[in-house]
């Protein structure tokens, strides 16, 4: 089983941008908005999508996918499709965003930067394949073009997901994932693998643990990107309502990953249609209500004041961060209404 994620190097990229950002947070109440809210888009913007490569039909299936996720939020996934019926595209050679999500079906896997992390120039290496900058993907559907998964829709949903700014919710701190997963091997496994160098039970039926088999193909992830990737997640940046068994975002493990069975942290959904959660957890990050988007916009305000004051501040020139604090206060401004939508 091949799962999802991100190059290393990307990875990277975002843990040194988030680092400063928690320093920022932890110097005035106001600038929590750094690391609580900068993930999500502007409600009630319109959110364009752009593919580098596939056909028409191809497009118009992904986008007709995609329709569960805007009609359940304050937020349009704009698509670009022009008189012909022909979908905006991205190209690698850009030098300005064609698009804030910029999908491509050509790498291998499926993976996608959370929320406005796509058009973050600081996410990624310059000469990289994926990151924020405009000649790079920002979403990758591997393999579309010739062969899409079971549940194909599912997929798509899940990856635009996180375009959004959601998480995995087996990350969630008030699942049982944490908890449920076999996370070592059994007592005495002896390390065994098939043809193909996947790690599987031994001769006497001891299973490997997800450290061990995740460290095989066709994953080969260091024990640190397993923590990254499948351990709880207490960061304020997750919006982390309830336990949603229904989630498209919730990964349906193979049955060792899990201590019991059927295992509390498993999927309980069809893994194509998004959950009620779902729906709530779009619903709170993009709302209609105008008190909500009122309240939104004066954090934004709140914290671009603070920002305003760390940046003049000597003892804080350093922790002001360059090209991190000009993130900072573009998104800030989108969100208080008085910039112009990000990456534009």
């Amino acid at each position: 089983m091949e799962l999802e994620s991100l190059p290393d190097e990307v990875l990277a990229s975002i843990a040194d941008r988030n680092a400063w950002r928690s320093q920022m947070a932890g110097s005035d109440t106001a600038l929590e908005f750094l690391v609580s809210d900068l993930a999500r888009w502007q409600p009630g913007s319109a959110v364009r999508v752009a593919f580098l490569d596939g056909d028409t039909a191809l497009h118009a299936d992904v986008a007709g996918a995609t329709r569960q996720i805007s009609d359940a939020c304050n937020l349009e996934l704009d698509f670009g499709v022009d008189a012909a019926g022909n979908y905006r595209r991205w190209h690698e050679n850009d030098t300005f965003h064609a698009a804030e999500i910029r999908v491509g079906f050509n790498m291998g896997g499926y993976f996608s930067l959370v929320g406005t992390d796509s058009t973050d120039s600081t996410i990624g290496p310059p000469a990289g394949p994926v990151g924020g900058r405009p000649n790079q993907r920002s979403l990758n559907l591997g393999g579309f073009t010739t062969e899409r998964p079971e549940r194909w829709e599912g997929t798509v949903r899940h990856e635009f997901l996180h375009a959004l700014a959601f998480h995995h919710s087996h990350q969630n701190m008030r699942g049982s994932c944490e908890a449920e997963f076999r996370w070592d091997d059994d007592q005495d496994y002896a390390p065994t693998t098939n043809a193909k160098g996947v790690f599987i039970p031994d001769a006497a039926g001891r299973r490997p643990g997800i450290y061990t088999y995740l460290a095989g193909p066709p994953n080969n992830w260091p024990r640190a990107k397993v923590d990254h990737n499948l351990r709880t997640v207490e960061d304020p940046a997750v919006v982390a309502g309830p336990f949603d068994s229904d989630s498209v975002m919730l990964y349906s493990f193979p049955d060792f990953f899990y201590k019991s069975s059927p295992s509390s942290c498993a999927p309980t959904g069809n893994g194509k249609d998004l959950s009620a959660g779902d729906r709530r957890g779009l619903a709170l990050l993009y709302p209609h209500a105008a008190e909500r988007l009122g309240d939104l916009q004066e954090r934004a305000e709140a914290a671009l004041a603070a920002m305003d004051g760390a940046g003049s501040s000597p003892e804080t020139v350093e922790a002001a961060g360059g090209e991190y604090r000009d993130r900072a206060l573009e998104l800030l401004h989108a969100l208080s209404g008085k910039g112009e939508g990000v990456g534009r």
